[in-house]
């Protein structure tokens, strides 16, 4: 145990200050994350802040005026995903904020045939070597 430990200070990489655990606990006033709603899912201010709004909802309006994935939420606020969940879980249910999920690829629909057609690739790949 280290001097600093045993002071009653926080160990070196411990969270202090605002990330602290028991501060996301008061933010989030201890809700679970939604499920539904994952580290991709892309998210868009509908508004802005409005003045007696929470300062982390006011944080996260101003940072999605661009579609923003929730993990980019994350690292921006220097919260966890869950509790970034949490907060745009209020921001969705007051219509502040707009959330889709990313399509994946394979749910695109088809074009009647391969999805990339190899000899148009080759062209490609042929016209790129001559530059």
């Amino acid at each position: 145990m280290n001097a600093a430990s045993r002071r009653g200070a926080p160990a070196q990489g411990a969270p202090s200050g605002p990330e602290a655990p028991d501060r996301f606990y008061t933010v989030t006033s201890g809700r679970a994350d939604d499920p539904a709603m994952d580290a991709v899912t892309l998210v868009v201010a509908e508004s802005g802040p409005a003045p007696d709004m929470q300062s982390e909802h006011a944080s996260i309006l101003r940072l999605c005026t661009r579609p923003t994935a929730v993990v980019e939420l994350s690292a921006e606020l220097r919260a966890p995903v869950s509790v970034v969940k949490v907060l745009l879980t209020d921001l969705l249910d007051t219509g502040a904020v707009a959330a889709r999920h990313p399509v994946p690829v394979r749910s695109l629909p088809s074009r009647g045939g391969p999805r990339h057609d190899p000899e148009t690739l080759k062209q490609v790949l042929l016209a790129l070597q001559r530059l």
